[in-house]
């Protein structure tokens, strides 16, 4: 043999004694769920290592205010009473006394933006409105967001995931105008933010989906009068921004919203492969009473 008669031998493996860094704090093993576990934070400053604090801290976003200041209240019956009525003249009365407010929140917006009106803000305010909701309905979101701010976005959006919108503004039944202002601050004291209340009464259709194409709420065909209180909202001391749209304001004394027609599936009973199932002779099962709070 060839192999034999050179006589090669092949080296033995090498070892090397290497020294590694010795570990004070060795992290809880895999497997330890269910058992008595040790204070890690004890365990780690007997060894000598200093755990970080940790803080609760909450990021905020300052593009925009947390909430409505000093909400307007709208007079019960707006848009039914009559301001020759005795009562209607009182409440117009009580708008007059409160509007010196709104005044000096208007003098102070205007000296951020110097081309702000009352008697063209309501119109503009209007447009910001139909816009965000044609947004809505055609899940455009990079639009949107440029449109309502980051506390109203989520509002509009919540719940309509697999659901299918159809809004239309049909007209306006009486002009928008401006009710009221405020010009609050937040975190400091320069930080202004704008926000001005507008009324907007109009004619409108609303028809929302399920995923399965089920009507569940409203009607494409037949439009309602809505009644609707927007704050718009502009962050003042960035010259960058604009005007928002932030909320909306509910009265107390308006009237309950339609209920949403919801789809369930009602179980049937269990057939057997050569069963059928006979509707006629069927009764529906009747859910047990349960005690429920919210």
């Amino acid at each position: 043999c060839l192999l034999g008669s050179l006589n090669i031998q092949h080296p033995g493996p090498l070892f090397l004694p290497v020294r590694t860094k010795k570990r004070h704090f060795i992290p809880p093993a895999v497997g330890m769920k269910g058992k008595k576990e040790e204070n890690p934070e004890a365990k780690a400053r007997a060894a000598g290592i200093v755990f970080r604090q940790q803080y609760l801290e909450r990021p905020i976003n300052i593009a925009c205010s947390a909430g409505v200041f000093d909400p307007y209240i709208p007079p019960e019956g707006d848009a039914r009473l009559s301001t020759l009525s005795k009562e209607g003249l009182r409440q117009r009365t009580e708008q007059i006394r409160q509007s010196a407010a709104s005044q000096l929140a208007i003098r102070k917006v205007k000296e951020y933006d110097s081309q702000f009106s009352t008697k063209t803000f309501a119109e503009q305010a209007q447009e910001i409105f139909i816009e965000a909701h044609n947004a809505l309905t055609q899940f455009n979101k990079e639009k949107l967001h440029s449109l309502v701010t980051e506390r109203c976005y989520p509002e509009m959006t919540r719940g309509n995931r697999y659901k299918t919108i159809r809004w239309r503004f049909v007209e306006s039944l009486e002009p928008p105008r401006v009710v009221h202002a405020r010009c609050p601050d937040m975190v400091t004291k320069g930080n202004l933010y704008g926000q001005v209340t507008v009324r907007m009464h109009s004619k409108q259709t609303l028809a929302i989906y399920d995923r399965f194409g089920r009507l569940m709420l409203g009607s494409e065909e037949q439009p309602k009068d809505v009644l609707e209180y927007l704050v718009i909202e502009r962050h003042l001391v960035n010259p960058y921004s604009r005007w928002r749209l932030h909320g909306k304001i509910v009265p107390s004394w308006a009237p309950p919203k339609d209920p949403v027609i919801k789809t369930v599936a009602i179980p049937g009973p269990e057939l057997k492969p050569w069963e059928e199932f006979d509707a006629l002779n069927y009764e529906v099962p009747k859910p047990a009473a349960v005690q429920w709070n919210k």
